[in-house]
């Protein structure tokens, strides 16, 4: 079913914004395309939108609420919030699905557009692949109601109140963050208001930033994916911890008080070891992803629990968790799920167990941490064109398998092409850094010279 989609990718479609297809247009017909799919009876359905900081979000917010409401489904606008208070929202107000408009990590310059079903869990692929089709079947453009079967767009004004109110009540009653000292990095983005609210209300004394969104400046220089300027101001401010979320709040990363960081590797490795624990880590199982290090694989194996690998992408952690009847997994990118509180990656969730941990243990970050040792591993990412089958390039093939027989057993690696960006992603993981490096950097010239 993935073949016949060519717009949704890993985590639905994404584009540098105003360019096909992140366009109005394209915004339009896909919101078309859903409020038909979810048009169930003669009788309103509701759809929930919700979006992150991008200056863009305007632009396909109202588009793709023109596209809902002219197929007579009601439109629920809940303006900027993460993607997962999104997804709370939806199932608490037991509206049909929603719209989350936000390109996650990535620049401003771009966005992307995801659906959530009714329950708060993400579109299937199968599902995804039958809305694309919609998006040009003339059978939809004939069945846009008219006069009052028009749907209506409302604005909900305390969503952010609401999705405040659950995050705590999943933090542990009998617990507090008294005396905890957190560097916020909120990245410009959709969590700025809710994830200081949060700790300060559970009792953290807070040094926010990254907390004034412009349109331009989400991500940039900040957040999960450059938490080196919030473990600065760790050691600065001898604060205990910093937490980064990146710009939808979906995921978390986080530093120790020494400035070290912390990723979603480690954090599972934490949480899986209290969860074990306490015999609430179900069926001793954590789904990863092949992305996940080694030392993660390891760490379960020492404390009697295993590692289940999922392909790249949170909806496929989510699959794997839904089918084996699991409650933890997620990415060493901090995109985390714990299903015994949310449906979808929440990094305010994420870090409010890591805390809880933290706080039953009266332990620091750094101490617990070590339960997991990093095996080394080189990322390297080559922008391509298009998307060739490796196997079918022959100096490809060649290259690949002159890098699995250095490697032996001593290693592993992985070549995918990323599912939101035109990137062919290169993994070398072992535990000999200076022949991992050598190997990555020889592996990734041979690529770039075939594939371009």
């Amino acid at each position: 079913m993935n073949a016949t989609r060519k717009l949704f990718g890993t985590d639905g479609v994404r584009g540098v914004a105003n360019i096909y297809p992140m366009t109005a247009e394209v915004a339009l017909q896909l919101g078309r395309a859903l409020a038909y799919v979810i048009k169930t009876s003669p009788g309103k359905d509701r759809i929930v939108v919700g979006k992150d900081t991008r200056l863009s979000g305007y632009l396909l917010e109202y588009a793709i609420t023109a596209g809902i409401c002219s197929m007579g489904v009601d439109v629920l606008l809940l303006g900027p919030l993460p993607t997962p208070g999104i997804a709370f929202i939806t199932s608490s107000m037991r509206a049909d699905a929603a719209v989350v408009i936000s390109a996650s990590h990535n620049p401003y310059q771009d966005n992307g557009i995801k659906f959530f079903s009714g329950d708060g869990f993400k579109l299937p692929d199968e599902i995804e692949a039958h809305i694309e089709k919609l998006m040009t079947d003339p059978d939809v453009d004939e069945a846009r109601p008219t006069a009052t079967e028009i749907g209506q767009a409302f604005r909900i004004d305390d969503a952010r109140g609401r999705y405040v109110s659950f995050l705590k009540s999943t933090f542990p009653k009998n617990l507090e963050l008294d005396g905890l000292r957190i560097v916020v990095d909120c990245a410009h983005g959709a969590t700025y208001k809710v994830a200081p609210e949060v700790l300060s209300e559970l009792g953290a004394e807070i040094i926010p930033i990254g907390v004034r969104p412009n349109g331009k400046n989400i991500n940039l220089k900040c957040g999960s994916t450059h938490p080196e300027v919030m473990a600065k101001l760790v050691t600065r401010h001898r604060a205990d911890l910093g937490i980064a979320f990146d710009g939808d709040g979906d995921r978390v990363i986080m530093v120790d008080h020494q400035g070290q960081i912390v990723d979603g590797d480690h954090i599972l490795a934490i949480c899986a070891q209290d969860l074990h624990r306490r015999s609430k880590l179900r069926r001793k199982t954590v789904v990863g992803t092949v992305m996940s290090n080694l030392g993660l694989e390891v760490a379960l194996k020492d404390l009697g629990c295993r590692l289940v690998r999922t392909s790249v992408g949170d909806r496929y952690v989510v699959e794997a968790m839904l089918q084996g009847g699991y409650n933890l997994g997620g990415e060493q990118s901090g995109h985390l799920l714990f299903l015994d509180h949310t449906t979808t990656g929440d990094g305010v969730i994420s870090a409010l167990q890591l805390l809880s941990v933290m706080i039953r243990e009266e332990k620091p970050l750094a101490d617990l941490a070590r339960v997991m040792t990093t095996f080394p591993q080189i990322l390297i990412n080559l922008r391509v064109k298009e998307r060739r089958d490796l196997m079918s390039v022959p100096g490809a093939r060649q290259a690949l398998q002159t890098a699995e027989k250095r490697l032996g057993d001593r290693g592993r690696l992985l070549v995918r092409y990323s599912g939101t960006e035109p990137l062919l992603r290169i993994m070398v993981e072992g535990d000999n850094t200076q022949e991992i490096e050598h190997v990555a950097q020889d592996l990734a010239q041979t690529l770039e010279k075939q594939l371009s």
